[in-house]
């Protein structure tokens, strides 16, 4: 085991070193660890054939260089005064000197939005990034050991249940500093990434851009002393901007381009196995709703709903808001026909 970890070590070191070294590399990694550069092209080698390093010329003057598949983990004080930005030009911008231009830019905002969540809101001492690129993606893992980012969510917004934190995430413009962060940026993070998932003492939220709604689980809380861990995935083909995500949840000029449309999965207003039936189930959808112009609440897994759940929706809601437009979308014709009904009484 012991040696397992040294390999890791000197082979993470001719990672971290080979750009400022690529032609003393063997020389610089056998001082370092005081060994032969017989070992040390050992784990070029190796290293080589795992695409994480290039190598150009002959023998003799052999050029070493970072292969397509390349990673890097780091762990910071949240208890110091960390930089995000600072953190991802020192330590993980070289990643990405290949990459897209517009895969950058959803790289770039996720992490800094992430990262300083972890720095403003964990109340953790720690954070641990690791980020790692092979030939068809990026996926980022940003872990702290603060309080959990729903339990911290249902404490401060004083919600009944830690799953209720998840629904308010999902409606995007939620924060619970007002005055020094807007609420946006995990929500606009979740749908600039293929994948995206926040784990939290047993319970995870997660968003797949093609499925375009949110899921819910409870999962087995393995590591009870970490606050938030979360998951950020994206191809390095892909053709979305950060700014194709913006539009389609702002308005026009004409308004100002503010941040007014969301999609609800009705599916998180359920508490366990319960049915869909209550005028305080549909008040959990509905809170803060009203910061929305054009509200989409999508059905999609839900398959029936009662008679006072949608009244409180489609009739009562719309009656004391009607700027808010509402649309129902992925309804079956059972729930079709509940939401007429009520429209109609």
């Amino acid at each position: 085991m012991a040696q397992k970890s040294r390999s890791k070590k000197i082979e993470r070191q001719i990672l971290r070193d080979v750009r400022h070294h690529p032609k003393d590399i063997v020389k610089h990694i056998g001082e370092i660890f005081n060994i032969s550069r017989q070992a040390v092209n050992k784990h070029i080698q190796k290293l080589i054939r795992e695409q994480r390093l290039d190598a150009e010329g002959s023998t003799r003057s052999r050029t070493y260089m970072l292969g397509p598949i390349k990673e890097n983990l780091f762990s910071f004080d949240l208890k110091g005064v960390p930089n995000e930005s600072r953190i991802y030009l020192e330590h993980f911008s070289w990643l990405f000197e290949d990459v897209a231009k517009n895969v950058e830019d959803i790289i770039f905002y996720g992490f800094a939005e992430i990262v300083n969540n972890a720095i403003d809101h964990s109340d953790g001492t720690s954070c641990t990034i690791l980020i790692e690129k092979d030939l068809d993606t990026v996926a980022i893992q940003i872990i702290d050991d603060g309080e959990g980012i729903f339990r911290r969510i249902k404490r401060l917004s004083d919600l009944e249940d830690e799953r209720q934190a998840i629904l308010e995430l999902s409606k995007g413009k939620f924060t619970t500093d007002p005055q020094n962060h807007s609420g946006q940026g995990i929500f606009f993070a979740s749908r600039m990434f293929d994948r995206f998932v926040i784990e939290s003492k047993g319970l995870a939220f997660s968003h797949q851009y093609d499925d375009k709604f949110d899921l819910f689980d409870e999962i087995a809380d393995e590591f009870k002393s970490l606050g938030t861990a979360i998951f950020m995935q994206i191809a390095l083909n892909s053709k979305r901007t950060d700014k194709q995500v913006f539009d389609e949840y702002t308005a026009s000029e004409d308004e100002d381009f503010a941040f007014n449309r969301t999609v609800i999965p009705v599916r998180l207003a359920r508490m366990g196995q319960e049915q869909l039936v209550s005028r305080s189930q549909a008040k959990r959808l509905l809170s803060r709703i009203e910061n929305f112009k054009y509200v989409a609440f999508d059905f999609n897994g839900v398959f029936r709903i009662g008679q006072a759940f949608a009244d409180e929706i489609f009739r009562v809601y719309t009656l004391r808001y009607p700027e808010v437009i509402i649309q129902a979308i992925n309804t079956n014709i059972e729930i079709d026909k509940m939401i007429k009904r009520t429209k109609s009484s």
